[in-house]
């Protein structure tokens, strides 16, 4: 691999426990075993332009504070541990934090005759701009996570120069930037098992749309899925307007997105992420001059389990506040290599 230029540093780098430096190991000791901050969150129910709801979880902060906006992953909310942990670093710091669930998700189905789905950067639109219009003068941040952050990568893509009047700077974290790869990828292997534990809820959802509204796809088909692809052929296709699983993830993917972003972003990946290979990074011809890679040896998927004998999660919640309180971008003179070598 060629030496990391200043803006591909491992800078602010995670040092796991000796016993804990594989990629299976910090995806799931973050998402089972470790510590997480327990969160008060408010519960509100905010309605959307299309008559539909999401319950949206917040936290109070301290007056003329910046607002943090989490979009959490597949089959998550935010009672997922890695939107708990930075929320309550937030908080911590007098920070706002908005926490929307996206649509199905937080225990609550939702109204119309769809769910969510990972190229939906029209719902990061709508949910920024009420976001600005109950905090105009205040600085405003988003991060997403997996999922959650294609759709805002995608959806800072679309905007170009315009994002700059909703947000004043984004991570993404452990972001599946080419859905196609990374879905074929986790019909593969160790990845079968996390495969299974998506579809186990992912079909149970179907099940109960299908119940408000019969005859929108195959439920036959649908429950008989055995990968993501599957999935996303017989029913998250059909319902949100796409051909197929292979029109789906082309049309939202994130990857060719990202060299028409215009605000500091910044994407926190891991080399040994089980669900994003390394040759699904972006090269450097995908990035505009307002993102910068931190592309850490070791996290799995977002796991980021740090410490040397005492396992601890705050490491990412860190990074991602200090970034966003003190934006590190790249200067077009500098020489990037494909981070992917």
């Amino acid at each position: 691999m060629n030496r990391l230029s200043p803006s591909f540093q491992l800078s602010h780098a995670l040092v796991p426990p000796l016993w804990l430096r594989h990629p299976q190991g910090q995806t799931l000791y973050a998402a089972l075993w470790a510590s997480t901050p327990k969160v008060d969150w408010i519960r509100e129910v905010w309605s959307c332009p299309d008559g539909d709801e999401v319950q949206v979880d917040r936290l109070a902060g301290q007056p003329s504070q910046p607002v943090l906006i989490l979009f959490h992953g597949l089959e998550g909310s935010s009672q997922s541990p890695y939107v708990r942990s930075l929320a309550h670093a937030a908080q911590s710091a007098g920070w706002h934090v908005i926490a929307p669930n996206f649509r199905a998700c937080g225990n609550v189905l939702n109204l119309l005759p769809r769910l969510y789905h990972a190229g939906d950067s029209a719902e990061i639109h709508w949910l920024l701009h009420r976001v600005r219009q109950e905090f105009p003068h205040s600085p405003r941040y988003a991060t997403g996570f997996s999922l959650g952050a294609n759709m805002l990568l995608k959806w800072l893509g679309e905007q170009e120069k315009y994002a700059a009047s909703w947000l004043h700077g984004a991570v993404a974290v452990a972001t599946p930037f080419d859905l196609r790869i990374v879905g074929d990828h986790l019909a593969k292997g160790f990845n079968r098992l996390y495969t299974h534990h998506f579809l186990s809820t992912l079909k149970s959802k179907a099940q109960a749309k299908h119940q408000q509204f019969p005859g929108l796809f195959n439920l036959k088909h649908t429950l008989g899925a055995h990968t993501l692809r599957d999935f996303d052929d017989h029913c998250m296709a059909p319902l949100h307007g796409f051909k197929d699983a292979e029109d789906y993830w082309k049309r939202s993917s994130s990857l060719p997105w990202l060299k028409h972003i215009e605000i500091p972003t910044l994407l926190l990946q891991s080399r040994d992420d089980p669900f994003v290979p390394v040759h699904a990074l972006p090269g450097i011809q995908d990035l505009s001059l307002a993102i910068r890679m931190d592309l850490q040896h070791f996290g799995g998927h977002v796991g980021f389990v740090a410490g040397r004998w005492r396992c601890h999660t705050r490491w990412m919640p860190e990074r991602v506040l200090k970034f966003l309180q003190h934006p590190e971008i790249p200067t077009p003179s500098q020489q990037h290599p494909d981070i992917r070598e």
